[in-house]
């Protein structure tokens, strides 16, 4: 092994061992270990369920304008508040899914909210096995990568980038002032984890939207309210960004046997039935099974949340880092590849962000 492999391990290892080590390092990289899950197909509180959904695209969910509460409703069957913690370079998320609490929710990895202000940010750092979804919440973030893909998304605005079998990356601050969004980590099945590296950016106009009796909504994957997102979703996936009115009531369909859950962004709504207790910012809700989801407004300002759903890959999940695959072997096989510059790594000893 020459000198500069042998550095360039050293420098990966401590990348992915490190407390600080950049943007979405999971909670196994931390202790150092290599983590595997077997995933059911719903929320953990519930009972095994037959998929009803295919495993083509966004959810063909149906209108989601039905007056009445669901036949068989989804209930909250874990609350967990996101609290702070340091992430990336000097950067600060709150992190739900992919905590030691909830480690992952088939087939979603990991959701954290972001605050990042110059010059923090999350400086190169690879990818492969799955993809990555960033909706920017106010500010912008600069995404560049090793492949030559240089972009800014602003407010409003959405990066779904699909690692598949490699990539590096940096997202950085790209105005004054603290940038926030959130990034959602949704896992490949086994027969996508090797695809090449792809990209869909939407600005904020052109994100589908919808508004109905005090309930506005935008649609970045699947549909709601007669709309459809145009983002196609290798792992189907719905994921809507919900904003009511005070006084407003929502009943979303979420397609039968999809886990579920709500992060709340703004205020506090009652989730499930009308009868439960409220819920406020920064709290993440797993949803039981069920038909759909009931939301009620009522305290005195606007509630602001997204609703993300996905069909389960009942497949053995491997984290290392920024590597999820199926198989130790995989895992090896990605952090070789890394360290070696092949399989899609070829660019990753020559090139670094600017």
């Amino acid at each position: 092994m020459t000198t500069s492999m042998s550095m360039r391990m050293t420098r990966l290892r401590q990348q992915l061992l490190s407390s600080s080590s950049p943007i979405y390092t999971t909670l196994s990289s931390r202790l150092g270990r290599i983590t595997t899950t077997r995933h059911l197909p719903a929320a953990a509180a519930s009972k095994r369920r037959p998929l009803t959904m295919s495993s083509s695209s966004s959810s063909p969910a149906s209108d989601a304008t039905a007056a009445a509460p669901f036949e068989n409703p989804r209930t909250v069957v874990k609350k967990l508040l996101a609290e702070s913690q340091p992430e990336g370079q000097g950067a600060t998320v709150r992190r739900s899914i992919g905590r030691h609490e909830l480690r992952n929710l088939d087939p979603f990895l990991m959701l954290d909210e972001f605050s990042v202000s110059k010059p923090a940010g999350f400086p190169d750092h690879p990818h492969r096995g799955f993809e990555t979804v960033t909706y920017m919440l106010d500010g912008a973030f600069t995404h560049q990568d090793f492949a030559g893909h240089k972009g800014t998304i602003r407010t409003g605005d959405v990066q779904w980038m699909t690692a598949g079998r490699g990539i590096v990356h940096s997202e950085m601050p790209a105005a004054d002032g603290v940038q926030k969004g959130l990034q959602l980590w949704i896992n490949l099945s086994s027969k996508d984890k090797m695809i090449e590296p792809r990209y869909q950016e939407l600005q904020s106009n052109d994100i589908s939207c919808a508004e109905k009796d005090g309930v506005e909504v935008k649609i970045i994957a699947g549909e709601a309210f007669g709309a459809r997102s145009p983002v196609y979703t290798r792992t189907p996936t719905m994921y809507m960004d919900f904003t009511m009115r005070p006084g407003s009531q929502l009943h979303q369909p979420v397609p039968e046997g999809w886990n579920a859950f709500v992060y709340i962004i703004d205020g506090e709504g009652v989730f499930g039935t009308e009868k439960a207790p409220r819920v406020g910012a920064h709290h993440c809700l797993v949803l039981g099974p069920g038909d759909g989801l009931s939301v009620w407004n009522k305290s005195g300002k606007p509630l602001r949340f997204a609703l993300v759903g996905g069909q389960p890959l009942n497949e053995p999940v491997v984290q290392h880092g920024p590597f999820v695959m199926n198989t130790r072997a995989e895992i090896q096989q990605a952090m070789e590849d890394y360290y070696h510059g092949r399989n899609g790594f070829e660019k990753a000893n020559h090139w670094s962000s600017t």
